[in-house]
């Protein structure tokens, strides 16, 4: 029985779907809405990164500093770092909000099925007992189809707001990975430093004690004393007592780079080596400034002003009348054995409007929310080309005067190690007094530590450049600033184009 329960017979399907396709406008399709911009960042189309797809972020700037160990951390990190996985499964839960937006424009299609049995009482009569009861049963099988209207293009709107919201997390995704990797690669600079910083330690240690020795050596002979032993003890115990900080600091960096990568620290080996052992990436001069249109920052904004524009569309469309379009079919019979007759087939078609008259003013506060909501996306738009100008050209000088500051740092080292040469000679000759030894030393480890500092401050002026620039320079942009915020204009409720690259806040126009 429970068999025949779900079948149908080839007449009761014929007629179901007969029902399902006069639900289906045949002259008035959905209206079109102008989804807003459509620049250089959403022409990288959706449908090129597949549903639940995290876009591809290469480590091919990191490759350029020419350390295979910082790009073989840099592909774990893009595989296991937590913030990088927590990206990526908000662009499935964009998806799936994005399906949720787009499922308006299908039609609705449920089955159903029931069996009952009732009781009721019959007439009084002179027999015991004095009500005869009465049954009946019933049993259905029904198909309902729902279709809307799209014909102002409401539906068609919200599943483009929804479409572009989903593109703009892809984008926050690009954004949080380049920024990952370029925490990352300064990560490993800075172990970098505090290793070549143990190192230096260690040499000052060796030069110290040999000077030390000297000095002993001055005592013997009269032409020290014992101040001169005590200053230059003290100068030794400093540098060691300095190796344990720097050596905490190298384990610390190790364990970050070992987070930044997914993994925990005891399962992550990082050899590292020396700070001007690694490539300085050659910066060429007239950057093309459409670069900064491939930013994903930039992108994300843009995605989410334009999906803004698609909600004051559907906003509006809020104020017309909406159409639906109902069919039911359905199999109704007394007694189980009929169920699947063509006598027990029933079916509707029925088609019904509604008009928006008085809602409390719920509809004109949406809109206005949706405007507001565009304004505000606009400002963070502009605010983000801004700030994408401002992050390049900083970067820029940073590049341009870290160098010339490494440059000068190294001239400085040079004179320095110059001068203890001369130092010691003097020092074994008895021609130089202990003061002057202990300046010359001190300018040395200085000079030798800020040169060290100046060195990372130049490979970190150009990991922020490759961050400015959305991850490096020869990703190639598809238009200029000012087309590209002409673009913004065209934005449903858009603003007209203003002369500057940016384009002019003012409130979207037109009305419901």
């Amino acid at each position: 029985m429970d068999c025949v329960l779900f079948q149908m017979s080839r007449k009761a399907l014929a007629a179901a779907g007969l029902a399902l396709a006069a639900l289906l406008p045949g002259g008035c399709g959905p209206a079109s809405v102008d989804p807003g911009p459509q620049g250089p960042a959403l022409a990288r189309s959706y449908d090129e990164q597949k549903s639940g797809r995290a876009p591809a972020v290469t480590t091919n700037w990191v490759a350029l500093f020419g350390s295979r160990e910082l790009t073989g951390l840099a592909r774990q990190a893009l595989e296991g770092n937590f913030d990088i996985d927590a990206a990526a499964t908000r662009i499935a839960e964009a998806d799936a909000q994005m399906m949720i937006a787009g499922a308006a424009l299908y039609p609705q299609l449920n089955a159903s099925g029931g069996a009952s049995r009732s009781r009721s009482p019959g007439t009084l009569r002179s027999e015991n007992p004095p009500f005869r009861a009465s049954y009946g049963q019933r049993f259905d099988l029904g198909l309902t189809a729902t279709y809307a209207l799209d014909f102002w293009g409401r539906n068609k709107a919200l599943a483009q707001a929804g479409k572009l919201s989903a593109a703009a997390t892809r984008y926050d995704y690009e954004t949080v990975a380049i920024t990952t990797l370029a925490g990352l690669s300064n990560a490993y600079f800075q172990l970098l430093v505090a290793q070549d910083r143990v190192r230096l330690a260690r040499q000052n240690i060796a030069l110290a004690d040999r000077i030390l020795s000297a000095i002993r050596a001055r005592v013997e002979a009269g032409t020290a004393n014992a101040l001169d032993v005590a200053q230059q003890e003290s100068i030794v115990a400093n540098l060691r007592a300095s190796v344990p900080g720097l050596e905490q600091q190298l384990m610390q960096q190790r364990n970050i780079l070992a987070v930044l990568a997914g993994r925990t620290p005891e399962s992550t080996r990082v050899k590292g080596g020396q700070l001007r052992a690694v490539k300085l990436p050659r910066v060429r001069a007239g950057l093309p400034s459409q670069l900064l249109l491939r930013r994903p920052d930039i992108a994300a904004a843009e995605a989410r002003l334009a999906a803004a524009g698609a909600n004051i569309a559907a906003a509006r469309a809020a104020f017309y009348p909406s159409f639906n379009l109902t069919a039911d079919t359905s199999l109704e019979s007394i007694a189980l054995k009929n169920l699947l007759r063509p006598e027990a087939l029933a079916a509707s078609i029925a088609a019904s409007a509604l008009q928006p008259i008085f809602t409390g003013y719920t509809l004109e506060a949406q809109l206005e929310a949706n405007k507001a909501r565009w304004n505000q996306l606009l400002a963070a738009y502009r605010k983000s080309i801004v700030d994408a100008l401002a992050d390049v050209e900083n970067a820029l000088i940073a590049v341009r005067k870290s160098a010339e500051q490494e440059t000068l740092r190294t001239r400085v080292v040079a004179a320095a190690q110059r001068a203890i040469s001369i130092t010691q000679e003097r020092l074994r000759e008895g021609t130089v007094d202990v003061v002057t030894l202990l300046n010359t030393q001190q300018t040395l480890f200085n000079a030798q530590d800020a040169l060290t500092q100046a060195r990372f401050q130049r490979l970190q002026a150009i990991v922020s450049l490759f961050q400015a620039l959305g991850g490096g320079f020869d990703r190639q942009g598809d238009g200029s600033p000012a087309e590209f915020a002409e673009r913004i204009s065209r934005a449903p409720g858009g603003v007209a184009p203003a002369p500057a690259v940016i384009p002019a806040a003012a409130a979207p126009a037109g009305g419901p």
